[in-house]
């Protein structure tokens, strides 16, 4: 029952307008209660001062009612047109309200007060006036916290957009540069008139392609997944390669279960092949690494070609190839400070790929 009416009242709440009136009603029981405590130990007649008390608070709640519609209209203007126009409607609901209690007073008292009216006005409108700008300050508070709030949503969602589209291109970069050395195989085993072998490469780049239009590149994968993708454009280079070409996977632990980014192994591999294994007359050794280590996801992916000369190891990720280039914007878009990509030659010979992202489980 009581997780019922919680829930009923987050619901309730969620509205700008119930929110509204729930601080009005409490705002303005507050002060009927502080009133009522203030006269209630020196007033003679509790019942006709608990009926001033309920008058003054119902005309209270209905005057700033009617200055709420007047700030609506208001919040459009010039700032000096609000400010002038909230200052007079203060003036206004402060004047009216200030009457109908000194009205109220004199009823509940008589005319027994030593004051001047004069000077009973001047009071109960210097009362009146601090407390409607006590009402219109918080009103105005609230009013540009949820404007705050509502323009901090608009710009996240922007940037979210924008965020989401830089990476879908990035994305869909990668597959023209892929298609484009795979269609000059497939134009070159035609022209050596070795049809069985262009029909199968046709084939397995018809189920990659598939694979990959199949996959939003906003969704991560578990890597075991993404290596299964891997293969099917391994398969493809291994109908060029032949027996040349060896592939060497090792998941170590939860790795296998780790989320990355769709695709994000195919350009290193591709890269690797194209300036590794393609330089070797005799062919080489692609071999892929994953392990978990201190709450991140560690990827090695290394081959056993010629390497790259030290004075371009760091240009590597930034004015290399469109697939390389693409992985660490990705990367970068994705993940921030929170991931690195290292680019380093093997002693024994060939160049390794070691990225670190953040483990996440699907």
């Amino acid at each position: 029952m009581g997780t019922s009416v919680f829930n009923w009242l987050s619901d309730w709440l969620a509205s700008e307008r119930n929110q509204y009136w729930a601080l009005q009603w409490s705002g303005w029981a507050g002060y009927t209660l502080l009133t009522f405590i203030g006269g209630f130990f020196w007033v003679e007649n509790h019942w006709l001062y608990s009926g001033y008390i309920a008058v003054a608070t119902a005309s209270g709640i209905a005057i700033s009612e009617g200055m709420r519609r007047g700030f609506q209209r208001l919040w459009d203007k010039q700032p000096v047109q609000r400010l002038l126009g909230t200052l007079a409607v203060i003036i206004v609901g402060a004047a009216l309200w200030a009457a109908i209690k000194f009205g109220g007073n004199l009823w509940l008292y008589g005319k027994e007060s030593e004051e001047h009216p004069l000077v009973l006005g001047v009071y109960w409108f210097s009362y009146s006036f601090l407390i409607y700008m006590t009402w219109t300050a918080l009103y105005y508070g609230i009013k540009y916290y949820q404007a705050s709030l509502l323009q901090q949503e608009k710009a996240l969602r922007a940037e979210s957009i924008a965020h989401q589209s830089q990476l879908k291109m990035l994305r869909y970069q990668l597959n023209p540069h892929f298609l484009f050395n795979t269609l000059n195989a497939i134009s070159t085993l035609i022209l050596d008139q070795d049809g069985k072998t262009a029909n199968s490469m046709v084939t397995r780049l018809s189920q990659f392609l598939r694979h990959s239009l199949d996959n939003d590149p906003m969704q991560k994968v578990t890597l075991a997944k993404e290596v299964e993708a891997l293969m099917l454009y391994l398969d493809i280079e291994k109908v060029r390669f032949a027996d040349r070409l060896q592939v060497n996977v090792d998941l170590e632990g939860e790795a296998s279960q780790a989320l990355v980014p769709s695709l994000l192994l195919q350009p290193i591999v591709e890269n690797a092949i194209k300036y590794g294994i393609s330089q070797r007359e005799w062919g080489g050794e692609i071999t892929i690494k994953a392990r978990v280590f201190a709450g991140e996801l560690l990827l090695e992916i290394s081959d056993n070609g010629p390497g790259v000369p030290e004075a371009e190891l760091s240009r590597l990720g930034s004015g290399s190839g469109v697939g390389i280039r693409n992985t660490c914007e990705r990367l970068q878009a994705l993940y921030g400070v929170e991931q690195k990509t290292r680019f380093c030659n093997r002693p024994e010979g060939g160049l390794a790929v070691h990225l670190r992202i953040p483990f996440e489980r699907e």
